[in-house]
């Protein structure tokens, strides 16, 4: 199985937009992009939800077979390790293979020394095609990076050997993250990265690198976005390079994390994928569930009654909601609104503030990252959050819809 070209990954909390989520690929199909579906969804959601993969596959199956979707798509065991996969076998056909936790774990000295030796024709000065820079490279170079990285690629090599024990070889498609690395890897740290993938016989298909700036929660990118593009053009460059010397396979390509509402970066991955010829896979995850808040509290007073009550359930809960995403978030507890204030507000007063348009004066950054990761509240809610939700399928499903199409899809795979 191959990725294909462009490929956005979807979340959807409560699945029950993937018929809303597909039609804004079909939007992009119509204007001129065929961009492939990928509901994600992972181990963390789940057990925080109460849903299982089977029914991410369940939801991508009846979306497509209701849309009439004539390309590929696919699901995706998101973030997942040798101790939960098993129960995202049956479902999924792409997998996040997320090994955070072993990077700058103590590799095994033999392996160490295997690395060092097989990567030895590339000391001196390494020139990667399309990279400004030269690099000097020698036995310390290659240990440190060794050190860094090869436990964690030996965890993604045993993750996937499972899977493929499973499933067949050339069933599914992986994905290996090192985005969670403490620092960007420089060039030819990626370089040697997807060396040591191909030293583990892993078919790497898509990569996701950690760039500089931060990657936060449903808001847009902080940082320089000139140096996000640098590093961006090097890698792209890198991966292209490192196909031809280590086999990898051809379709190889990039994988932006904590990719939704980046927007200030959307024209910046356009130009460059542009340049480079070079295919994207975007993660996005819980835009879709803060369209369905806006979606709901827009549909009637009932409904902005029920919006209303998430966030003023959730407000006491603080420390327990963001706990699980404190390194993606950065959330000014003193400037969220008061209960009491939100009691008080206009459907439009709530859509303003967490609708993401950075241009709007309501637009408030620390409400809409805590909704973000406030969908447990509603999944405790239980009925009274799924029949607000199911009452306003309709606005909730064009906001989902819009916000896909509009805010990311065309001005990073079309380009306007």
């Amino acid at each position: 199985m191959q990725i294909e070209t462009y490929s956005l990954g979807i979340g959807d909390r409560f699945g029950r937009e993937g018929l809303a989520q597909l039609r804004a690929v079909q939007m992009a199909e119509r204007a001129g992009v065929v961009v492939v579906p990928v509901w994600n969804k992972s181990f963390r959601e789940h057990s925080l939800i109460g849903t299982k993969p089977d029914d991410v596959r369940a939801e991508a199956d009846a979306a497509v077979r209701r849309g009439g979707w004539k390309h590929p798509y696919h699901v995706d065991a998101d973030h997942i390790d040798r101790h939960n996969v098993d129960g995202f076998l049956a479902a999924s056909d792409f997998y996040t293979l997320d090994v955070a936790e072993f990077i700058g774990a103590a590799a095994d000295d033999a392996a160490l020394a295997g690395f060092v030796r097989e990567m030895a024709p590339f000391k001196g000065t390494l020139r990667i095609p399309g990279v400004e820079a030269a690099f000097d490279v020698n036995d310390a170079v290659l240990e440190k990076i060794g050190r860094t990285y090869l436990r964690a690629v030996a965890e993604a090599g045993r993750t996937y050997r499972h899977v493929a024990a499973a499933k067949g070889e050339g069933t599914f498609i992986a994905e290996v993250s090192t985005d969670e690395a403490a620092e960007p890897q420089l060039p030819f740290e990626l370089f040697f990265i997807l060396g040591a993938l191909a030293r583990e016989k892993l078919p790497v298909q898509t990569l996701a690198p950690k760039f500089s700036g931060k990657f936060l929660k449903g808001i847009d990118y902080v940082g320089d976005a000139r140096a996000f593009a640098r590093e961006l053009d090097a890698d792209l460059a890198v991966l292209k390079y490192a196909v031809s010397v280590f086999g990898l396979p051809p379709s190889l390509k990039i994988s932006v994390h904590t990719g939704s509402d980046k927007l200030s970066l959307y024209p910046i991955i356009h130009r460059a994928l542009k340049k480079h010829g070079a295919g994207l896979h975007l993660k996005t995850a819980g835009t879709t569930w803060l369209e369905e808040v806006i979606g709901v509290a827009l549909s009637g007073p009932g409904g902005l009654a029920v919006a209303k009550r998430v966030y003023q359930l959730a407000l006491p809960r603080f420390d327990e909601l963001v706990k699980p995403y404190a390194t993606v978030v950065e959330i000014d507890r003193a400037r969220l609104p008061p209960a009491a204030a939100v009691e008080g507000w206009s459907a439009e007063d709530l859509a303003g503030r967490l609708r993401h348009d950075p241009g709007h004066p309501a637009y408030d950054v620390n409400l809409r990252q805590f909704v973000h990761v406030a969908f447990r509240v509603a999944a405790e809610m239980g009925a009274e959050w799924t029949g607000a939700l199911e009452a306003a399928a309709e606005v909730a499903g064009r906001c989902v819809t819009e916000n896909l199409f509009d805010r990311h899809l065309r001005p990073l795979f079309l380009g306007g």
